[in-house]
């Protein structure tokens, strides 16, 4: 195993790991990585159904794992936690373009191995980040497309210098319009990292983030309006003293985030390696509303004259900082690796409002605050993983987490918190080996997890706990390979979304007390001929809620919300040269509930959707190694569909994906 690669291999699967997994590596992703998000680049993957607030895949994304939403994804970067540690969120749009920086990623599906973060109730993804270049080289690369949507790349790499040293970067910035009225996003971001190269030692320190500016898009569109006018965007609307409707222009998002991580590799010896790390992340932003006829009282203001409400625009604000260190040490033998790892981690953020404007006068100073709330968050795991093989078929699994969490705020919905959760999660599986070809494994594992902090807001504050079972079945050959499995996974008291959203867009989940996830995957890729490949994959599945009672009431079994019972994907990639390939990428998602009492106004329609990718290298004798031209077509079909929803009481609202839209990019490399 190269050094590079022991940051992430104490949560990453292999071969030879009876759990259910799906690699993209950096060729895969670059010639769809013209400026959307990394969920959109991952959105040929089984069981995965993604979504884009924007409607093109620039700014605001979001990613369904098995039907469980990106909060239930655990994410890693070089083995170190990236969701939110309140929230568990990711918001790929705080680092933008993000993809071009990433070495390989890796989703495993279900509960997996053990990671550090944030539990993974849905899927894990990790994600590794560039290695280190030998020769010196550069990239300049350059997109643009429908939406007026622009994106534009550095990158830069010293090569190993005579002391086995290596300095590389990257600059972007991504400008887009979006689809949605208004919906435009201006992002920026970097990536810088150091490298140490010894005969045993790899030392790697980055520095790496963005900032992010966009117009807020959250509001969705009732159905009317889909049939009408399926880009209006009511964020921001007002109407204005002459009784004319306005939209006011900063109603925005706008956010940055700085990643500080250092690394260390070291190989002790043939059998032995030892990995440990030190992180820091900083963050801070906020959100701006305008709110009309406000009450003086919700935000702490005392009118001067008689009036009881204002219009007036808000903005909520986060400072947070997160910290802390991972390790693992890994041990390799002819029949048994072993794998001892862990992490602590310490979340501090503050939260808070500020009034900035308001029509009528208030006794209330510039800079006040009408809430403050301080959350801290501590997580602690230490784990063992074993393969160990019994004979040249059999091979047997274990591992074992024990993981502490310790969550205080001071006024979540006007109630302090102060909750200590412990957590066993064993894991064990067996792996077949049938012949060179062929190979079977089976997999237990259990996952529990804490609420976040809109559960606490919501009253629903029960933790979840899972029990995954996974078989499966591998197939490798020249021409055909197939990943095929069956999984259950057995819920207690699991957070399912509501269909319904609070006041900030934030989706509202409640406990289910009990409900299941039954369902079969199937990924094949087959060589058709020497220029042309196929890769269909497709999930069947039953998701189901148990003796579900909603506000009292006994609805008996019914779906989960959210999580269709057929996706499909495939990618037919033609390569007749070394330089030319084109691509035609489909993806149907199937029916789907935007809440858990399957009202028929709440079913969001089935889609199939189309994409064309075509890229060309040219290898010129001079200047630059190779240009590359790009060309993407999304929804080729020109398909109208929302790929999300929500339900505001029984009323639906939806999020309209673009029609037919392209990207291009042209990327000269030296």
């Amino acid at each position: 195993m190269p050094l590079d690669e022991v940051l992430v291999s104490a949560v990453r699967a292999t071969s030879k790991t009876p759990v259910t997994f799906s690699n993209l590596g950096k060729e895969e992703l670059k010639s769809r990585n013209l400026g959307q998000d990394i969920p959109i680049l991952m959105n040929f993957l089984p069981s995965v159904v993604t979504t884009s607030d924007a409607g093109n895949g620039v700014g605001y994304t979001g990613i369904r794992v098995r039907g469980s939403d990106a909060t239930r994804v655990n994410v890693t970067i070089n083995g170190i936690p990236y969701n939110d540690a309140e929230s568990h969120g990711t918001f790929w749009v705080n680092m933008p373009d993000f993809a071009s920086s990433v070495e390989s990623l890796q989703l495993q599906r279900g509960v997996g191995t053990s990671t550090n973060g944030a539990g993974a109730f849905g899927a894990s993804l990790n994600l590794l980040t560039d290695s280190f270049a030998k020769e010196a080289n550069g990239e300049i690369s350059n997109s643009f497309g429908s939406f007026n949507t622009w994106k534009h790349t550095v990158k830069f790499s010293s090569g190993l210098l005579n002391k086995g040293f290596e300095l590389a970067g990257r600059l972007s910035l991504i400008n887009s319009d979006g689809y949605i009225d208004r919906a435009a996003s201006d992002l920026k971001s970097y990536f810088l990292q150091g490298t140490y190269v010894g005969k045993t030692t790899l030392i790697k320190a980055l520095v790496f983030g963005g900032s992010e500016k966009t117009y807020q898009s959250w509001n969705g569109i009732d159905a009317e309006t889909l049939f009408r006018d399926r880009t209006f965007n009511s964020a921001g609307i007002f109407t204005d003293e002459n009784g004319q409707t306005r939209f006011y222009d900063n109603e925005t998002d706008n956010y940055f985030q700085d990643h500080y991580q250092l690394h260390w590799n070291e190989r002790l010896s043939d059998s032995w390696k030892l990995n440990t790390a030190l992180h820091y992340t900083k963050g801070k932003g906020y959100y701006e509303n305008y709110k009309e006829d406000a009450d003086f009282e919700e935000y702490g203001l005392i009118p001067v004259g008689l009036e009881t409400t204002t219009d007036l625009v808000r903005q909520k604000w986060l400072d947070n900082d997160f910290y802390g260190m991972t390790f693992s040490g890994n041990y390799t033998s002819e029949k048994l690796d072993v794998i001892l790892g862990g992490g602590w981690n310490k979340y501090e953020g503050d939260h808070f409002g500020k009034v900035i404007w308001a029509r009528f006068a208030s006794q209330s100073e510039l800079g006040d605050h009408y809430y403050d709330d301080y959350a801290v968050k501590t997580d602690g795991n230490f784990f063992a993983k074993a393969n160990y093989r019994l004979t040249a078929k059999w091979s047997v699994f274990g591992d074992l987490q024990y993981r502490n969490v310790h969550y205080k705020a001071d006024g979540v919905q006007a109630e302090p918190v102060d909750d200590t959760f412990d957590f066993f999660n064993p894991k064990a599986g067996i792996n077949y080996a049938m012949n060179p070809t062929n190979a079977f494994y089976f997999s237990y594992a259990k996952a529990q997890r804490e609420p976040n902090r809109t559960d606490y807001e919501s009253g629903n504050a029960r933790p979840e706990k899972l029990n995954d079972f996974e078989l499966g079945w591998r197939n490798t050959s020249d021409k055909l390979k197939i990943n095929a499995n069956f999984y259950y996974m057995a819920y207690k008291d699991q957070l399912i979304l509501t269909g319904n959203l609070d006041d900030v867009g934030n989706p509202i989940r409640s406990n289910s007390e009990k409900s299941y996830r039954l369902g079969f995957e199937a990924d094949v890729t087959y060589a058709l001929s020497k220029q042309l490949l196929i890769r269909p994959n497709f999930t069947l599945s039953m998701n189901k809620n148990v003796d579900l009672d909603v506000a009292g009431q006994n609805y008996g079994t019914r779906d989960i919300a959210y999580s269709p019972s057929v996706i499909a994907g495939n990618i037919l990639v033609y390569r007749p040269t070394a330089h030319f390939q084109a691509s035609l990428l489909s993806k149907f998602v199937g029916e789907q509930f935007m809440n858990n009492i399957e009202l028929p106004s709440a079913k969001l329609p089935d889609y199939f959707v189309n994409d064309m990718n075509v890229s060309y290298e040219f290898r010129p004798k001079a200047v630059f190694r190779t240009i590359t031209v790009n060309i993407l077509i999304n929804n080729l079909f020109d398909k109208q569909y929302a790929s999300n929803g929500y339900m505001y009481d029984v009323y639906p609202y939806y999020y309209p994906q673009a029609g037919f839209n392209f990207l291009t990019g042209l990327t000269l490399k030296f």
